[in-house]
């Protein structure tokens, strides 16, 4: 179905505006699905004689539970790309799926909060009826509100390789704004192709060099579609994306497929570089992200009293506020702030160009033993990593993940040799394979960042689940400086 032009004129405050409404009418509809699913069960329990022995208290609590759930997963799947307009039904596939996720961890806080009034029939009941809701709530917000859940961060930054056959694809990217694709510069020698967008978006000549293009701009993903594909091209395109870490998709110009990742594969005694084919929300990235979220929202409720405790030890001791915030350089380049509890006196940026000779560190990182910006209190909370508290916070807004390569400064990554800029093709972390070494400022720059990428290239849920136990670990030995 062809969407109104008006539509398409809704301006980004709009859309803002849009989805917060959607977001409100969802968890409206998640509230009006917990009584729902209340007297379905207590009349399906009925039925078969059974008394539900009803507890207000606990009652109230899973509830409170039901809407975090419904908080974690409307933010997890509103990062996921949505498919083709035609493609509905595998839309609902996919909600299910993700749904399904969200079935298993509430039966699961159920028994491990021992909420025995609660019947585990109540729960099956209602994470479907939470769905039907839902899920016809955003149908409706997609189809007559042209309401799309990507924005910002999630949408995907992309350079196109085309020709003149390449024009229908194009045309879908620009028009289908739920797929999440902003097309940043059409690299071509078509002079078709040129009239078409060339008022629209950057067009660059084929000789163009991206390389420097990845280095100063966000670029998710590079895009070849033409018609005749040219191999050495393709080899050349894909080794500079592998340098820095940048997603590779060699896409028909006639039709849309699914996401592909380049992977090493040995033929006839040799590497060479492989498309396979992936789900484009792989599950064990997609339980990372659930778990992010779910962890971060229960670590900041869990420790208010102690955040609270830190906030009053740093006005005692200095002047200043109680948070410094800072600019860093998250997943592929993008900027975004980063909070953590102030550990130095207020003036410390001031200070720092008159210590820049008694750097420790053999990288573009400033690091000093005994920096004295720091204070006493700051001395401790570095010691024991508590500092890196209301990162928690980045965490939720899905500007970071609890476990990843540590977000740079814009100046160390100016700094970067092009290998090292790989570290940015994953989402910042609180905690890294660095961050749990004793005495870590004693290692050298270079092997911090092979350090890094040897997370990325080997990740997987066991190996975040280890190195959060081991950050744990560590701030219970204050190991850290």
């Amino acid at each position: 179905m062809k969407r109104s032009s008006t539509s398409r004129t809704i301006t980004p405050v709009n859309q803002s505006f849009l989805r917060f409404l959607m977001d409100l009418t969802e968890l409206l509809s998640v509230l009006i699905a917990i009584p729902i699913s209340y007297f379905a069960t207590k009349y399906l329990l009925h039925i078969f004689s059974y008394s539900w022995k009803f507890n207000l208290q606990e009652f109230s609590l899973f509830s409170m539970l039901v809407i975090l759930s419904w908080y974690v997963f409307s933010k997890v799947t509103s990062m996921a790309k949505l498919p083709k307009p035609q493609r509905r039904l595998t839309l609902l596939f996919q909600f299910i799926r993700i749904n399904f996720l969200n079935l298993i961890i509430l039966i699961v806080l159920k028994y491990l909060l021992n909420f025995q009034s609660i019947p585990v029939i109540f729960v099956f009941i209602l994470v479907p009826v939470s769905i039907i809701f839902t899920f016809t709530i955003r149908m409706l917000a997609f189809e007559k509100l042209n309401v799309y859940p990507v924005s910002g961060s999630n949408i995907r930054q992309v350079l196109i390789f085309a020709d003149s056959c390449s024009e229908g694809i194009i045309k879908k990217f620009t028009e289908e704004r739920e797929w999440g694709f902003n097309i940043k510069n059409i690299i071509t020698g078509s002079g078709k192709i040129k009239d078409a967008f060339g008022d629209k978006i950057g067009i660059l000549q084929e000789d163009a060099d991206i390389k420097t293009l990845m280095d100063t701009h966000v670029i998710d993903e590079v895009i070849y579609s033409k018609g005749v594909i040219n191999e050495d091209e393709v080899n050349r395109i894909v080794e500079i994306c592998d340098e820095v870490g940048v997603i590779f998709r060699l896409q028909s110009c006639t039709a849309v497929v699914d996401s592909v990742y380049l992977k090493m594969t040995p033929a006839n005694n040799k590497k060479r570089l492989a498309l396979v084919d992936i789900p484009s929300n792989n599950m064990p990235v997609l339980i990372k992200s659930i778990a992010d979220i779910y962890f971060s929202i229960t670590a900041v409720i869990l420790l208010s009293p102690l955040f609270l405790l830190i906030a009053l030890l740093i006005k005692l001791e200095s002047k200043g506020p109680v948070f410094f915030k800072q600019t860093r350089i998250g997943l592929r380049g993008r900027k975004f702030n980063l909070y953590k509890f102030r550990t130095m006196v207020q003036d410390a940026e001031a200070m720092l160009s008159g210590l820049h000779e008694k750097n420790e560190m053999d990288g573009p990182t400033f690091k000093m033993k005994d920096d004295p910006r720091i204070t006493r209190v700051g001395k401790f909370l570095r010691k024991t990593g508590l500092d890196e508290f209301p990162q928690l916070f980045n965490v939720i807004s899905g500007e970071m993940s609890l476990i990843g390569p540590r977000p740079p400064l814009e100046s160390e990554v100016r700094q970067y040799k092009r290998w090292q800029l790989r570290r940015l093709s994953v989402k910042p972390g609180i905690t890294c394979t660095w961050q749990i070494i004793p005495n870590r400022n004693d290692v050298k720059f270079e092997k911090w960042m092979q350090l890094d990428l040897y997370y990325i290239d080997n990740w997987s849920l066991a190996e975040d689940v280890k190195l959060l136990f081991k950050t744990i670990s560590s701030m219970f030995l204050a190991s850290g400086r």
